[in-house]
């Protein structure tokens, strides 16, 4: 039987029993108080092998309690409970020292088992270094999906560890990045993203790892690569199963050797950067297809974090909605609320653009309607909207070039002049390569080509205003921006 005393601090006493009872059945001697400054007392008298401790009570928060302790005693092990189940509260738990953070309700099996293993690990010192208190929570969700999440980060924040994320395009993988490096050792370092489905294969490894002057045709003058940009920081791999196996092969030795020479250089550069990588494609079934190294994998996959579905986490909708209309309020946007049967219609959409789509929906809808309550009527409008311009499945097609053709707008009755010249230039490309298909990164070269005079235009309708702009291209106005800079177009400013 373990064996140790626990001292549990919550201001619930139905709390208090039930811990009191399972921790006893466990093994383990316990003393139960609902207030910190009995908890701090016991503490400094040198009691308890173990504190679990809930967040809010009556007398001071645990939060303000824990630095205290941890000074008196610092390889006393601190378990954090709390019903605000938040990222942020996960973050501050291991900020301050605490070995664990579980979210209310929870397993007492999993209670039991998580005490089992701080008293049987030693315990090292937290590091004092902590970030400074945010002004908006990065990522959003209350959800057991997202409380898992939360949890994983909190416990990578003081390490190097490579990580691999996993989900379906908008389920936020970049948040998760980003909230890693920016509440992690290396905050104080660059976070520099790269994303290898649009960039051209054959420049891929340049940008990872530079080039010098004379490498190629026109490297006029040597050239930083983002290994070098991210020194000292963090480097975002997004896409990485678009990466080819050429530049797979350098990434390789870059983990295992933790150095690089630029393109046409012949010195070793020394790499002390932290590697994320995410993918919204299945790896292994790529590793079976002979498209992505199994060795590569194993280096990226060192803790995998798998992002659900918006569809997964319905629950965190309302939290998800509050938060991206107060985003748009602070763009410029009216602040508006919704109602329960607007909700409810959010809840039961499948949202195959997940939170990325959810965002784009809010936004139009505090752009376009004046009323301050958004209703279930203005929310199916918007959804029927999005409904009708859902790509058409396009089967079986006897060529590339009969499969644009049956796609096209004349064809599902939606005709656009913009349509049928995307139609017409697909038509061209494909009867430029005869029966062969056209190079990879198809998708991401015919974007780029339309994305610059539309964006343009709408640049042009708003006399330069961005917001209006991102308004009208239902896009994110930071997407906008860089879009706006990576395409080089030229702003009209609005007269004053």
């Amino acid at each position: 039987m373990p064996s140790g005393s626990i001292l549990v601090a919550d201001d619930d006493a139905a709390i208090r029993t039930v811990l009191g009872q399972a921790l006893s059945r466990a093994g383990y001697d316990v003393r139960v108080t609902s207030n910190a400054s009995t908890l701090w007392r016991w503490v400094q008298a040198g009691e308890g092998d173990l504190v679990i401790s809930d967040v809010v009570m009556p007398d001071e928060n645990a939060f303000d309690l824990l630095p205290r302790i941890k000074k008196v005693r610092p390889d006393l092990p601190i378990i954090i409970m709390s019903a605000q189940n938040t990222f942020m509260t996960a973050i501050k738990a291991s900020e301050r020292g605490a070995y664990d953070y579980l979210p209310k309700p929870f397993d007492l099996k999993d209670l039991v088992a998580v005490v089992g293993r701080a008293l049987s690990e030693p315990r090292k010192e937290p590091a004092n270094d902590r970030p400074e208190e945010p002004e908006g929570m990065p990522l959003v969700g209350r959800s057991p999906a997202m409380q898992e999440i939360y949890r994983t980060l909190a416990r990578l924040m003081q390490t190097d560890l490579t990580v691999m994320i996993t989900g379906e395009s908008g389920t936020g993988k970049e948040l998760v990045a980003r909230a890693l490096h920016d509440y992690g050792k290396r905050k104080k370092g660059p976070f520099v993203a790269i994303n290898m489905a649009a960039i051209p294969r054959d420049l891929i490894e340049s940008e990872l790892f530079g080039h010098e002057r004379g490498a190629f045709t026109g490297a006029n003058t040597r050239s930083a690569g983002r290994f070098e940009q991210a020194d000292g920081g963090t480097l975002f791999l997004d896409e990485i199963g678009d990466m080819p196996m050429e530049a797979q092969t350098r990434l390789l030795r870059v983990l295992q050797q933790g150095e690089y020479t630029t393109v046409g250089g012949r010195n070793p550069i020394r790499t002390n950067v932290r590697i994320v990588a995410a993918t919204n494609k299945d790896l292994r079934q790529l590793i079976a297809q002979g498209l992505f190294r199994e060795d590569l994998f194993y280096r990226l996959n060192v803790v995998p974090i798998r992002l659900p579905r918006l569809r997964e986490r319905t629950e965190d909708i309302p939290d998800l909605v509050r938060h991206f209309f107060k985003v748009a309020a602070g763009e410029g946007l009216p602040l508006k609320n919704i109602d329960g049967p607007a909700l409810e219609k959010l809840k039961s959409h499948p949202w195959p653009g997940n939170i990325r789509e959810l965002e784009n929906l809010i936004r139009r809808l505090a752009a376009l309607y004046p009323q301050e309550t958004i209703s279930a009527p203005l929310v199916d409008a918007e959804l029927s909207q999005e409904s009708e311009f859902s790509p058409t499945p396009v089967v079986a097609a006897a060529s590339p070039a009969q499969a644009v053709s049956a796609a096209s707008p004349e064809r599902t009755g939606s005709s656009s002049n913009l349509s049928l010249a995307v139609e017409n230039h697909m038509a061209a490309l494909f009867k430029a390569h005869g029966d062969d298909l056209p190079p990879p990164g198809l998708y991401h070269r015919v974007l780029r080509e339309f994305e610059y005079p539309l964006i343009a235009a709408a640049l042009a309708a708003t006399r330069g205003n961005q917001i209006r702009a991102a308004e009208l291209l239902g896009l994110n106005r930071n997407t906008l921006r860089k879009k706006v800079r990576d395409l080089d177009i030229r702003l009209m400013r609005s007269p004053r």
